[in-house]
């Protein structure tokens, strides 16, 4: 039985979202069909709560909520999974330059999993530290589709994907109620808690899945009149 995740949301706890949780299921069960995802993952910025407690909206609408992080680093933002208080103890969530390869091999040694996302953006993504920088050790995959992406950063994440032999997971990035699983992860196994997604992760049998709306093919005669 597979599970299809969003690994890579904001809610309004990330400041620069506006987008209730409740919002974001709903979203999710009213367009079931063209988004068929099982859960999302909270990836709020330069934090990590807790406390938060989503069962009864699970409950509700018959999905899945996990929560991770999305941290700044030396080499660009990276999503934390299996978060626990040996990483918060460790780290300080909000400093906005985080060692990278500190941050990848102590998570890994705290039972977590770093994963850099958006790799292919300018300035915040992966794909551009390593032309400055060298590669990073230790890195299991990378976020191959982001729902945010502009044009060419996804076919960068793909470069980068092809040259080291990283797995590639997919997520959203949405920041806003409608863009919710635009970009998720498909894994073979089956999801239920953040052990679970933190131990497929590691093992790199999943996929990257698109539901990004395609745009139709201009007929040519339209085209023509349209110069």
């Amino acid at each position: 039985m597979s599970t299809i995740l969003d690994l890579h949301t904001h809610s309004e706890a990330s400041e620069d979202s506006r987008a209730p949780v409740e919002a974001y299921l709903n979203w999710i069960k009213l367009r079931a069909a063209e988004r068929p995802v099982d859960g999302i993952v909270l990836t709020e910025h330069r934090q990590f709560n807790r406390d938060a407690d989503y069962r009864a909206l699970e409950d509700k609408f018959g999905t899945m909520v996990l929560r991770a992080s999305e941290v700044e680093t030396n080499y660009g933002h990276m999503l934390v999974f299996g978060v626990n208080d040996d990483m918060t103890r460790r780290f300080d969530f909000a400093d906005v330059h985080l060692d990278a390869q500190t941050l990848i091999d102590e998570v890994a040694r705290m039972g977590g999993i770093v994963v850099p996302c958006h790799p292919g953006r300018p300035n915040i993504g992966l794909y551009e530290h390593y032309q400055s920088k060298g590669p990073l050790e230790n890195v299991v995959a990378v976020e191959a589709l982001n729902g945010g992406s502009r044009k060419g950063e996804d076919e960068r994440s793909a470069e980068l994907i092809a040259k080291y032999g990283f797995a590639a997971t997919g997520g959203s990035d949405s920041h806003l109620v409608s863009l919710i699983g635009l970009c998720a992860t498909k894994f073979s196994a089956y999801i239920k808690t953040i052990d679970d997604l933190v131990q497929e992760l590691k093992t790199g049998n999943y996929e990257a899945v698109d539901f990004r709306p395609r745009r139709k093919p201009v007929p040519h005669a339209v085209a023509m009149e349209t110069r």
